[in-house]
Protein backbone atom coordinates (compact mmCIF):
# COMPACT_ATOMS: atom_id res chain seq x y z
CA UNK A 1 0.00 0.00 0.00
CA UNK A 2 1.23 3.51 -0.83
CA UNK A 3 2.28 5.42 2.27
CA UNK A 4 0.74 8.79 1.31
CA UNK A 5 -1.64 10.18 -1.31
CA UNK A 6 -1.79 13.92 -2.00
CA UNK A 7 -5.17 14.88 -3.50
CA UNK A 8 -6.01 18.25 -5.01
CA UNK A 9 -8.51 19.67 -7.49
CA UNK A 10 -7.89 22.08 -10.34
CA UNK A 11 -10.08 24.91 -11.56
CA UNK A 12 -8.29 27.93 -13.01
CA UNK A 13 -5.20 26.54 -11.31
CA UNK A 14 -2.66 26.78 -14.13
CA UNK A 15 -0.48 29.42 -12.35
CA UNK A 16 -0.19 27.23 -9.25
CA UNK A 17 0.27 23.65 -10.50
CA UNK A 18 4.06 23.61 -10.79
CA UNK A 19 4.71 25.55 -7.57
CA UNK A 20 2.23 23.37 -5.69
CA UNK A 21 4.03 20.22 -6.85
CA UNK A 22 7.52 21.52 -6.08
CA UNK A 23 6.66 22.82 -2.61
CA UNK A 24 4.88 19.60 -1.71
CA UNK A 25 7.84 17.54 -2.93
CA UNK A 26 10.13 19.50 -0.61
CA UNK A 27 7.93 18.60 2.34
CA UNK A 28 7.94 14.93 1.30
CA UNK A 29 11.73 14.99 1.20
CA UNK A 30 11.86 16.64 4.61
CA UNK A 31 9.62 13.94 6.06
CA UNK A 32 11.58 11.25 4.18
CA UNK A 33 8.43 9.91 2.55
CA UNK A 34 9.44 8.02 -0.60
CA UNK A 35 6.27 6.04 -1.30
CA UNK A 36 3.67 8.59 -2.38
CA UNK A 37 1.33 9.63 -5.17
CA UNK A 38 -0.22 12.87 -6.38
CA UNK A 39 -3.83 12.78 -7.58
CA UNK A 40 -4.81 15.94 -9.43
CA UNK A 41 -8.43 16.25 -10.54
CA UNK A 42 -9.22 18.67 -13.36
CA UNK A 43 -12.75 19.90 -12.68
CA UNK A 44 -13.49 21.17 -16.18
CA UNK A 45 -11.02 24.03 -15.82
CA UNK A 46 -11.15 26.46 -18.78
CA UNK A 47 -7.46 27.38 -18.53
CA UNK A 48 -4.27 25.32 -19.00
CA UNK A 49 -4.51 23.49 -15.66
CA UNK A 50 -4.89 20.11 -17.34
CA UNK A 51 -1.89 20.62 -19.63
CA UNK A 52 0.29 21.73 -16.72
CA UNK A 53 -0.73 18.65 -14.71
CA UNK A 54 -0.14 16.27 -17.63
CA UNK A 55 3.35 17.79 -18.08
CA UNK A 56 4.06 16.89 -14.46
CA UNK A 57 2.77 13.37 -15.08
CA UNK A 58 5.17 12.96 -17.99
CA UNK A 59 8.05 13.97 -15.70
CA UNK A 60 6.92 12.01 -12.65
CA UNK A 61 4.70 8.93 -13.03
CA UNK A 62 3.68 9.24 -9.39
CA UNK A 63 1.54 12.16 -10.51
CA UNK A 64 -1.88 10.84 -11.57
CA UNK A 65 -4.22 13.17 -13.42
CA UNK A 66 -7.99 12.71 -13.60
CA UNK A 67 -9.88 14.75 -16.18
CA UNK A 68 -13.61 15.17 -15.52
CA UNK A 69 -15.84 15.51 -18.57
CA UNK A 70 -17.09 18.92 -17.38
CA UNK A 71 -17.24 21.08 -14.28
CA UNK A 72 -19.03 19.09 -11.56
CA UNK A 73 -18.12 21.42 -8.69
CA UNK A 74 -15.39 21.53 -6.09
CA UNK A 75 -16.95 19.07 -3.63
CA UNK A 76 -17.64 16.34 -6.17
CA UNK A 77 -14.18 16.77 -7.68
CA UNK A 78 -12.71 16.29 -4.21
CA UNK A 79 -14.58 13.04 -3.69
CA UNK A 80 -13.58 11.81 -7.15
CA UNK A 81 -9.94 12.32 -6.23
CA UNK A 82 -10.33 10.69 -2.83
CA UNK A 83 -12.01 7.65 -4.37
CA UNK A 84 -8.86 7.03 -6.45
CA UNK A 85 -6.41 7.53 -3.57
CA UNK A 86 -4.73 4.33 -2.37
CA UNK A 87 -2.47 5.79 0.30
CA UNK A 88 -2.43 4.62 3.90
CA UNK A 89 -2.77 8.33 4.69
CA UNK A 90 -4.41 10.87 2.38
CA UNK A 91 -3.60 14.58 2.38
CA UNK A 92 -6.31 16.78 0.85
CA UNK A 93 -5.55 20.40 0.03
CA UNK A 94 -6.69 23.05 -2.45
CA UNK A 95 -4.18 23.96 -5.14
CA UNK A 96 -4.54 27.76 -4.97
CA UNK A 97 -1.75 27.91 -2.33
CA UNK A 98 -3.93 29.85 0.10
CA UNK A 99 -3.50 26.81 2.32
CA UNK A 100 0.30 26.30 2.06
CA UNK A 101 1.48 22.79 1.09
CA UNK A 102 3.92 23.02 4.00
CA UNK A 103 0.96 22.25 6.26
CA UNK A 104 1.54 18.60 5.32
CA UNK A 105 4.55 18.50 7.63
CA UNK A 106 2.64 20.01 10.55
CA UNK A 107 -0.35 17.71 10.05
CA UNK A 108 1.85 14.63 9.59
CA UNK A 109 3.82 15.28 12.78
CA UNK A 110 0.62 16.07 14.69
CA UNK A 111 -0.95 12.78 13.66
CA UNK A 112 2.20 10.89 14.58
CA UNK A 113 2.30 12.67 17.94
CA UNK A 114 -1.33 11.76 18.60
CA UNK A 115 -0.98 8.06 17.72
CA UNK A 116 -1.79 7.08 21.30
CA UNK A 117 -5.10 8.99 20.91
CA UNK A 118 -5.95 7.03 17.75
CA UNK A 119 -6.64 10.19 15.69
CA UNK A 120 -8.16 9.49 12.27
CA UNK A 121 -8.24 13.03 10.87
CA UNK A 122 -6.24 16.20 11.39
CA UNK A 123 -7.94 19.17 9.73
CA UNK A 124 -7.46 22.93 9.53
CA UNK A 125 -9.58 25.84 10.71
CA UNK A 126 -8.81 29.49 10.00
CA UNK A 127 -7.45 31.59 12.83
CA UNK A 128 -9.14 34.66 11.39
CA UNK A 129 -11.50 34.73 8.43
CA UNK A 130 -10.10 36.77 5.59
CA UNK A 131 -11.93 39.49 3.65
CA UNK A 132 -14.08 42.51 4.46
CA UNK A 133 -16.78 42.79 7.08
CA UNK A 134 -19.51 41.42 4.78
CA UNK A 135 -17.45 38.33 3.89
CA UNK A 136 -16.56 37.68 7.54
CA UNK A 137 -20.11 38.33 8.73
CA UNK A 138 -21.72 36.12 6.08
CA UNK A 139 -19.19 33.37 6.83
CA UNK A 140 -19.96 33.47 10.55
CA UNK A 141 -23.68 33.51 9.79
CA UNK A 142 -23.32 30.42 7.61
CA UNK A 143 -21.84 28.33 10.43
CA UNK A 144 -24.25 29.61 13.09
CA UNK A 145 -27.40 29.03 11.04
CA UNK A 146 -26.30 25.66 9.68
CA UNK A 147 -25.26 24.31 13.08
CA UNK A 148 -28.53 25.56 14.56
CA UNK A 149 -30.58 23.77 11.90
CA UNK A 150 -28.46 20.67 11.30
CA UNK A 151 -29.56 17.31 12.69
CA UNK A 152 -26.16 15.73 13.39
CA UNK A 153 -23.66 17.34 11.02
CA UNK A 154 -22.15 20.20 13.04
CA UNK A 155 -19.45 22.10 11.14
CA UNK A 156 -16.51 23.63 13.07
CA UNK A 157 -16.34 27.41 12.64
CA UNK A 158 -14.01 28.56 9.83
CA UNK A 159 -13.68 24.97 8.59
CA UNK A 160 -11.04 24.43 5.87
CA UNK A 161 -10.66 21.79 3.18
CA UNK A 162 -7.05 20.97 4.07
CA UNK A 163 -6.78 17.73 6.08
CA UNK A 164 -4.72 14.60 6.63
CA UNK A 165 -6.86 11.46 6.84
CA UNK A 166 -6.43 7.77 7.39
CA UNK A 167 -7.63 5.54 4.57
CA UNK A 168 -10.44 3.87 6.53
CA UNK A 169 -11.98 7.30 7.19
CA UNK A 170 -11.83 8.20 3.49
CA UNK A 171 -13.43 4.90 2.48
CA UNK A 172 -16.37 5.77 4.76
CA UNK A 173 -16.63 9.26 3.24
CA UNK A 174 -17.09 7.64 -0.16
CA UNK A 175 -20.39 6.12 0.98
CA UNK A 176 -21.96 9.60 1.15
CA UNK A 177 -22.28 10.02 -2.61
CA UNK A 178 -25.23 11.78 -4.18
CA UNK A 179 -26.29 14.72 -6.31
CA UNK A 180 -26.77 16.83 -3.17
CA UNK A 181 -23.26 16.17 -1.84
CA UNK A 182 -21.61 18.91 0.25
CA UNK A 183 -18.20 18.15 1.70
CA UNK A 184 -18.21 19.90 5.09
CA UNK A 185 -21.34 18.29 6.61
CA UNK A 186 -20.27 14.85 5.37
CA UNK A 187 -16.91 15.16 7.12
CA UNK A 188 -18.82 15.67 10.36
CA UNK A 189 -21.45 13.01 9.70
CA UNK A 190 -18.76 10.38 9.13
CA UNK A 191 -17.67 10.70 12.75
CA UNK A 192 -14.29 9.16 13.75
CA UNK A 193 -11.71 10.87 15.98
CA UNK A 194 -10.87 14.24 14.48
CA UNK A 195 -8.49 16.95 15.65
CA UNK A 196 -8.48 20.54 14.45
CA UNK A 197 -5.44 22.76 14.01
CA UNK A 198 -5.55 26.53 13.56
CA UNK A 199 -4.22 27.58 10.17
CA UNK A 200 -3.42 31.04 8.83
CA UNK A 201 -4.31 31.41 5.16
CA UNK A 202 -1.49 33.00 3.19
CA UNK A 203 -3.63 34.92 0.69
CA UNK A 204 -5.95 37.83 1.27
CA UNK A 205 -7.47 37.64 -2.22
CA UNK A 206 -11.19 37.99 -2.65
CA UNK A 207 -13.14 34.78 -2.14
CA UNK A 208 -14.96 33.16 -5.07
CA UNK A 209 -17.92 32.61 -2.74
CA UNK A 210 -20.01 35.77 -2.91
CA UNK A 211 -22.71 36.50 -0.34
CA UNK A 212 -25.37 35.08 -2.65
CA UNK A 213 -23.32 31.94 -3.43
CA UNK A 214 -22.75 31.41 0.27
CA UNK A 215 -26.47 31.96 0.92
CA UNK A 216 -27.35 29.40 -1.76
CA UNK A 217 -24.82 26.93 -0.31
CA UNK A 218 -26.36 27.42 3.14
CA UNK A 219 -29.85 26.67 1.81
CA UNK A 220 -28.62 23.61 -0.06
CA UNK A 221 -26.66 22.36 2.95
CA UNK A 222 -29.60 22.75 5.34
CA UNK A 223 -32.11 21.14 3.00
CA UNK A 224 -29.69 18.30 2.14
CA UNK A 225 -28.57 17.43 5.66
CA UNK A 226 -31.37 18.57 7.94
CA UNK A 227 -35.06 17.84 8.47
CA UNK A 228 -35.46 20.88 10.72
CA UNK A 229 -37.31 23.00 8.09
CA UNK A 230 -39.98 20.31 7.74
CA UNK A 231 -40.48 20.15 11.50
CA UNK A 232 -40.60 23.96 11.61
CA UNK A 233 -43.36 23.97 8.99
CA UNK A 234 -45.34 21.42 10.99
CA UNK A 235 -45.06 23.25 14.30
CA UNK A 236 -45.66 26.65 12.73
CA UNK A 237 -48.83 25.31 11.10
CA UNK A 238 -49.95 23.94 14.46
CA UNK A 239 -49.30 27.33 16.07
CA UNK A 240 -51.32 29.16 13.40
CA UNK A 241 -54.19 26.69 13.81
CA UNK A 242 -54.09 27.10 17.60
CA UNK A 243 -54.09 30.91 17.40
CA UNK A 244 -56.93 30.83 14.86
CA UNK A 245 -58.91 28.55 17.18
CA UNK A 246 -58.38 30.91 20.16
CA UNK A 247 -59.33 33.91 18.03
CA UNK A 248 -62.47 32.13 16.87
CA UNK A 249 -63.43 31.35 20.46
CA UNK A 250 -62.95 35.00 21.42
CA UNK A 251 -65.26 36.12 18.59
CA UNK A 252 -67.96 33.69 19.72
CA UNK A 253 -67.52 34.73 23.37
CA UNK A 254 -67.73 38.45 22.53
CA UNK A 255 -70.82 37.90 20.36
CA UNK A 256 -72.77 35.75 22.86
CA UNK A 257 -71.78 37.26 26.22
CA UNK A 258 -70.76 40.83 25.37
CA UNK A 259 -72.91 41.48 22.33
CA UNK A 260 -69.99 42.83 20.29
CA UNK A 261 -68.52 41.75 16.96
CA UNK A 262 -65.19 42.28 15.18
CA UNK A 263 -65.45 44.84 12.37
CA UNK A 264 -63.02 45.97 9.66
CA UNK A 265 -61.42 44.40 6.62
CA UNK A 266 -57.79 45.40 7.32
CA UNK A 267 -57.21 42.65 9.90
CA UNK A 268 -58.78 40.11 7.58
CA UNK A 269 -56.57 41.14 4.65
CA UNK A 270 -53.44 41.09 6.80
CA UNK A 271 -54.32 37.59 7.98
CA UNK A 272 -55.00 36.41 4.42
CA UNK A 273 -51.70 37.82 3.12
CA UNK A 274 -49.76 36.40 6.07
CA UNK A 275 -51.23 32.92 5.79
CA UNK A 276 -50.93 32.99 2.00
CA UNK A 277 -47.27 34.00 2.11
CA UNK A 278 -46.50 31.37 4.74
CA UNK A 279 -48.23 28.67 2.70
CA UNK A 280 -46.35 29.59 -0.47
CA UNK A 281 -42.96 29.57 1.30
CA UNK A 282 -43.73 26.27 3.02
CA UNK A 283 -44.81 24.69 -0.24
CA UNK A 284 -41.52 25.93 -1.71
CA UNK A 285 -39.49 24.25 1.03
CA UNK A 286 -41.43 21.02 0.57
CA UNK A 287 -40.93 21.23 -3.20
CA UNK A 288 -37.16 21.57 -2.75
CA UNK A 289 -37.09 18.43 -0.60
CA UNK A 290 -39.13 16.58 -3.23
CA UNK A 291 -36.78 17.81 -5.99
CA UNK A 292 -33.79 16.46 -4.07
CA UNK A 293 -35.50 13.09 -3.77
CA UNK A 294 -36.12 13.19 -7.52
CA UNK A 295 -32.46 13.97 -8.26
CA UNK A 296 -31.28 11.10 -6.08
CA UNK A 297 -33.68 8.54 -7.57
CA UNK A 298 -32.54 9.29 -11.13
CA UNK A 299 -29.33 7.44 -10.37
CA UNK A 300 -27.05 9.78 -12.30
CA UNK A 301 -23.32 9.24 -11.66
CA UNK A 302 -21.52 11.26 -9.02
CA UNK A 303 -19.11 12.60 -11.64
CA UNK A 304 -17.98 11.55 -15.11
CA UNK A 305 -14.31 10.90 -15.84
CA UNK A 306 -13.14 11.64 -19.38
CA UNK A 307 -9.58 10.37 -19.04
CA UNK A 308 -7.03 9.27 -16.45
CA UNK A 309 -3.25 9.59 -16.73
CA UNK A 310 -1.66 7.07 -14.38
Amino acid sequence: MTQLSIVSTMYRSAPYVKEFYERTKKVLNTLDIQDYEFILVNDGSPDDSLREAVNLHEQDKRVKVIELSRNFGHHKAIMTGLSHAIGEHIFLIDMDLEEPPELLEEFWLEMRKAENQDIDVVFGVQKTRKGGWLERWSGDLFYKVFNLMADNAKIPKNFLTVRLMKQNYVRELEKFKGNNFIFAPVCSLAGFNQKEIEVAKKSSSKTSYSFFKRYNLLVQAILSYSTAPLYFIFYFGMLIAFLAFIFGLSIVFNKIFLGTSVDGWASIMVSIWFIGGAMISFLGVTAIYISKIFLETRGHPFSVIRKIWK
